[in-house]
């Protein structure tokens, strides 16, 4: 049986390139290479990207862990970076990608408590797509729930960026969650008529249109 924690000859290589790129383009491109493999072996070198002060390596790292999937989690939950915001919002978009529900206590700390805007709208957005369906029965109704009163907060937000990504969670939330349409509904009605945005308020709009019943 082939030992998935051995780091094979291939992936030292690309680990290396990324490591060893003297440019801003070379690095964007080592990390592609890398990310490509869609190999876990490849997660502690892609999560360690996301520090880099290189947005299109960071996106690049992101692609490739959302990719990697599942096998990713373990490893950026357990290296969130609590200095570095910019990276902390590039693992928190790569967790939300994913949809692992093991995210689900991460998110729902980022999305209400952390100081980042940029945290906050990612783990908004992410709540709402988190694959509850793949949990035992007996769990989903609990974290539905818990995804739904979670965003209903962040509704809240003094930002308007995170007031958006919420309403978007919610509102993907519910094209499974189908009991939540209703209270959903309600709560954007009242939730419109006080927002003072109007490309928020453009949103809770378009939500309400697509969660009405056909």
């Amino acid at each position: 049986m082939e030992d998935n924690s051995v780091i094979t000859p291939e992936i030292e290589q690309l680990i290396q390139a990324v490591e060893t790129a003297d440019s801003a383009a070379k690095l964007v491109g080592a990390v592609r290479a890398l990310a490509a493999t869609r190999s876990p072996l490849a997660v502690p070198q892609l999560t360690t990207v996301l520090r880099y002060n290189n947005p299109g390596a960071a996106v690049a790292a992101v692609d490739g862990l959302i990719q990697i999937g599942d096998a990713a989690m373990a490893h950026l939950m357990a290296n969130m970076d609590g200095y570095n915001y910019g990276a902390r919002a590039w693992a928190t978009r790569a967790c939300a990608g994913i949809g692992d529900p093991r995210a689900l206590a991460l998110l729902q700390e980022a999305a209400l408590t952390d100081f980042a805007l940029s945290v906050r709208r990612a783990a908004a957005k992410g709540l709402g797509f988190l694959r509850w369906q793949s949990l035992p029965q007996e769990e989903q109704e609990t974290v539905q729930k818990a995804i739904y009163d979670t965003l209903v907060q962040v509704c809240e937000d003094p930002e308007w960026v995170v007031r958006y990504g919420a309403i978007a969670g919610l509102e993907n939330l519910t094209t499974q969650a189908v009991h939540y349409r209703q209270p959903l509904t309600t709560f954007l009605q009242a939730l419109l008529k006080k927002e003072p945005e109007a490309i928020v308020g453009e949103r809770i709009l378009l939500a309400l249109e697509n969660i009405s019943p056909m």
